[in-house]
């Protein structure tokens, strides 16, 4: 490969052909295959994704960029070299006579194919790995640790993140893109919040994630649940309360309607309004029947003007707003453990102890858990039972407190019943009336959504009322919403 004698004008060669310039072209080009591979891959998926889009829009056009660099270089060095008075360039002449030539063109040759092909195979596999639940967890570290830990201990752990997170169609595509490069600005130059505000403003609506698995004309039927607690006290007195919930029904053909699930029935339409970002304070709920009439409650203190675009019907993600990412309060956590035995129930005071040492503040993790040993050892001396104690407690502050991003349970209103949460008592609680003052949504007594069928301890579990009890709070009586005291410590 060799520079023949300048050719006459007329055929004056490129200056792009030298290694250098080829190079860059190639790079071009398998930049441009994988840009077409990933849209092409993109536009199919069922599912869209964000960081597709930074692979697609950012990534690919950044060698996009690389190559036409190093072409571009390659020529002016080339001119450089044979000066701008030599008037015309050499051509680059391949003489496959002669064995260095030969070597030369198979070695480009077959780099260029290597990376077009590595290209096409990463561009790929690259796709379904940022599809993967892997990816959206720990490629930020830092920043996604809390969903990522949440989510492995929630019960939709084997569903993708994109499923629920990103969404189909021409709409949700374009906010998918958007999304993805923000996040990864944000990432690069630490602008992101701390903790991850919620509720997400753009998720999907639940019709077009929960509904694919969870089919709304099989909301039938009542769930028995028993919840065990443990009180504050020396011999961490337990508590149980066994229920039946009433979950009820949506479709009249496939069982009566009502129940909790009467919220998400096909014939009605509840909406409303909430004046914080979480969703917490709603003070003006609309209902519309099957027969389409309208009724409005409102709280007194709230006079204004209502807003169309303001307005939000209710769907499963108003009380189920954590169904992925569940944190557990210290106090739930807590009974548990105990409850399975992981702390010993009858170390004196190990309820009221283990609460309170996840209820301190820490800056870190490593703080805390050395924290939380050191306070266990101290109050429980020469104990052997205290180990596998604070190795829970330990364990429990992992999986639901994250001081690095202000993350834990408090920073969370988990709407789903109503201890710790207000939860069902952000409208039901008899403070919203009609205009006329002759209706409103009355503040629900406990046998309204589920009847309890035992409480106590011991041989009072066994004493089942089929038909209901009333709610007995140990200690003395209280009156109130329950999250009025319960704020998740004891």
């Amino acid at each position: 490969m060799s520079a023949e004698n300048p050719p006459p004008s007329s055929q004056r060669p490129s200056l792009l052909r030298n290694w250098l310039s080829l190079s860059g072209l190639v790079i071009v080009i398998g930049s441009l295959f994988s840009f077409f591979l990933l849209f092409f891959l993109d536009t199919l998926a069922h599912f869209s994704n964000p960081y597709i889009g930074i692979l697609t829009y950012v990534i690919a056009p950044g060698f996009l960029f690389f190559g036409s660099f190093l072409a571009i270089w390659g020529a002016l060095r080339a001119r450089k070299k044979l000066g701008q008075s030599a008037g015309l360039l050499p051509k680059i002449v391949v003489d496959l006579s002669r064995p260095q030539d030969r070597k030369k063109m198979a070695v480009f040759i077959a780099a260029s194919v290597c990376f077009l092909l590595l290209s096409a195979i990463g561009s790929y596999h690259t796709y379904h790995f940022t599809e993967s639940t892997q990816f959206c967890g720990q490629t930020c570290h830092t920043v996604m640790k809390p969903e990522l830990v949440t989510y492995e201990h929630g019960s939709h752990a084997r569903v993708a993140c994109v499923q629920c997170h990103i969404g189909p169609g021409a709409e949700w595509f374009v906010k998918a893109k958007v999304s993805g490069t923000y996040q990864l600005y944000a990432v690069a130059f630490n602008k992101y919040p701390r903790p991850v505000p919620t509720p997400i403003k753009n998720l999907r609506p639940a019709q077009e994630t929960c509904e694919q698995c969870h089919w709304p004309k099989k909301f039938v039927g009542n769930m028995d649940k028993t919840y065990n607690y443990f009180l504050g006290d020396e011999t961490n007195t337990p508590f149980s309360v066994r229920l039946t919930m009433k979950v009820g029904g949506g479709d009249p053909t496939h069982g009566p309607e009502g129940g909790i699930h009467w919220h998400m029935n096909v014939n009605n339409k509840v909406q409303y309004i909430a004046t914080d970002p979480a969703r917490q304070t709603i003070p003006w709920i609309r209902t519309v029947d099957a027969q389409g009439v309208v009724t409005e409650y409102r709280t007194k203190s709230f006079t204004n003007t209502v807003a169309e675009n303001q307005i939000r019907t209710v769907d499963c993600m108003d009380c189920h707003n954590r169904p992925a990412h569940t944190y557990k309060s210290p106090n739930d956590a807590v009974n548990l453990a105990m409850s399975l035995g992981r702390i010993d129930r009858n170390l004196k005071w190990i309820k009221t102890n283990a609460v309170y040492t996840l209820t301190r503040k820490y800056t870190n993790e490593t703080q805390a858990v050395q924290s939380i040993a050191t306070h266990l050892s101290a109050q429980y001396p020469g104990e052997p039972r205290i180990k596998p104690a604070i190795d829970a407690v330990q364990e429990i502050y992992r999986n639901n407190f994250f001081p690095e991003m202000n993350a834990s349970w408090d920073k969370y209103p988990n709407n789903i019943g109503h201890k710790d949460w207000a939860g069902c008592f952000r409208c039901h609680d008899g403070k919203h009336e009609t205009a006329d003052g002759k209706r409103s949504i009355k503040a629900s007594d406990c046998n309204t959504c589920h009847t309890i069928l035992a409480q106590g301890k011991g041989e009072e579990l066994n004493l089942l009322s089929p038909g209901g009890q009333q709610f007995k709070h140990p200690g003395d009586p209280v009156d109130g919403a329950c999250n009025d005291c319960h704020t998740g410590g004891l």
